[in-house]
């Protein structure tokens, strides 16, 4: 019997998990969109044409912006709304999901306020059985073009790591699978952060160097915060650490970039953020990450000056000056 997988979410990275686990005969996959009329021009146009122009859908693929359709006896629910609005969605669809349904999540962040990662929002929200979380180098721009990439299955259970890890590999699309849940989430989230740094740099017109330097102390930030929260050091030296952050740093996709490239280039964050069509999950994570070290005593030299550009007037020079003049230490 196919399993039946929903998808809640409509943006890029939505719409490419869908056409990878449509490639697989035995799984029916529905996308809901939270916009019914996203979800009418979707279907009318057999593509998301406003972010993957181009990328025609499969026929097998059940578009819907009504959540009872879309989650009719799902077996598993691929979350893929970004953390900010994760909350405010998932809340009101509690009923529509069978009892233990099982979670998979494709976002990368930390919600304000609460500091909690999305599988936590997601178990409040849901009555979800168990949890796993999708994560690495993957933007959708690339896999939606079945163009290679190789990505992590993390879940607390082996088998359900195995088993996400069968739903979503393709010929073109290579899943690793871990059980590192916390790590491989933490790591998703955080490197979104050093890509605004590293895009700080471009705009600054910073050479490669600086970026190198950047992202390798970039990391050892990243791994000190998850090993401080309890997770797998070795985790941030794989896929989902590592290798999601070189993409976010060096790829002309990257949102989170994009948006420090621009803050270097003199522009506004309010200004920046008003003209992007997607989200751009470092900026809101830049604040949870700021809170969550100050609370646990977690020395985050890089994370703390992006913070303090974003969201509390420091030049982008002033920040690059803060860093580089810290005092001398081992590496």
């Amino acid at each position: 019997m196919p399993s039946r997988i929903t998808i809640l979410g409509s943006g890029a990275w939505a719409t490419a998990c869908a056409l990878l686990l449509c490639e697989r005969e035995d799984q029916q996959v529905a996308l809901w969109c939270r916009d019914p009329a996203n979800a009418a021009t979707m279907n009318r146009d057999r593509m998301n044409a406003r972010l993957l122009p181009g990328v025609r859908f499969p026929d097998r693929l059940l578009v819907t912006g009504d959540i009872r359709e879309a989650a009719a006896s799902a077996d598993y629910l691929v979350v893929a709304v970004p953390t900010k609005y994760l909350r405010a969605t998932l809340a009101p669809l509690a009923g529509a999901f069978p009892t233990g349904v099982t979670a998979i999540s494709v976002v990368k962040g930390i919600e304000n306020r609460t500091l909690e990662r999305p599988t936590e929002i997601i178990r409040e929200c849901l009555p979800v059985g168990d949890v796993a979380v999708l994560s690495g180098p993957s933007h959708a721009e690339e896999v939606a073009n079945r163009l290679p990439a190789s990505v992590v299955a993390a879940a607390a259970s082996p088998d359900l790591a195995r088993r996400v890890q069968e739903m979503f590999t393709t010929d073109r699309f290579r899943v690793y699978s871990n059980s590192d849940l916390l790590g491989v989430e933490l790591a998703g989230a955080l490197k979104n952060v050093i890509g605004i740094a590293a895009g700080i740099c471009a705009g600054l017109g910073f050479g490669d160097n600086a970026v190198s330097a950047l992202m390798t102390r970039g990391i050892v930030e990243i791994t000190r915060f998850g090993v401080a929260l309890g997770a797998d050091s070795a985790t941030f030296a794989g896929l989902a650490g590592i290798g999601d952050l070189i993409t976010t740093c060096i790829s002309p996709h990257g949102r989170n970039r994009g948006v420090g490239e621009r803050i270097g280039r003199g522009e506004t964050l309010d200004a920046i953020l008003s003209s992007m069509p997607s989200v751009a999950e470092g900026v809101n994570t830049a604040a949870s990450v700021h809170d969550l070290a100050r609370q646990k005593g977690i020395e985050m030299p890089i994370c703390e000056q992006v913070y303090h550009v974003l969201f509390a007037g420091r030049s982008p020079l002033a920040a690059t000056n803060a860093l580089m003049m810290r005092p001398p230490r081992e590496e």
